[in-house]
């Protein structure tokens, strides 16, 4: 193999990768939508703002259940629609880690697996978001498109 013919075949996995990752941000976005629509707005069979932020505040200790649901529900709904879009990236996905942790220490009781109601879930897409935390929206964002460059 020639150095031009390695170097052609990095530069082909370095244009998939850029697709890949695109595709690992909008899903992480993506996914966490309809949580925070469940939250927001009693969709996809949540229980909406009033009784999410009754259970925030009676089950999990909140003091202000319903400015605790209202802000988690806000980050996953808007900023899953931000990540996924790759608008703001790296403050939506800030936020998105900072309350995926949150919600892996509501969780870390229960044990390890996410079956078992355990952290599993929130502490992977954490570490996913933050993720674009580091590396922003990449070449397939709104931000890119745009020219946020923060």
């Amino acid at each position: 193999m020639t150095d031009q013919s390695l170097i052609s075949r990095i530069e082909g996995l370095a244009k998939g990768s850029d697709i890949t990752e695109t595709l690992v941000r909008v899903a992480a976005g993506a996914f966490l939508v309809p949580h925070g629509a469940q939250k927001l707005f009693g969709w996809f069979g949540g229980y909406g703002l009033e009784a999410t932020g009754q259970f925030f505040a009676n089950q999990l200790g909140y003091a202000n259940g319903y400015l605790a649901a209202l802000g988690a529900g806000s980050v996953e709904f808007f900023g899953g629609i931000a990540l996924a879009l790759g608008l703001l990236t790296r403050a939506s996905a800030f936020a998105i880690t900072v309350l995926l942790l949150v919600a892996s220490s509501v969780h870390f009781g229960a044990g390890f697996f996410w079956t078992d109601g355990g952290w599993e879930y929130p502490i992977l897409w954490a570490i996913v978001a933050l993720a674009f935390v580091t590396k922003g929206g990449g070449k397939y964002s709104l931000d890119n498109a745009i020219g946020i460059r923060f």
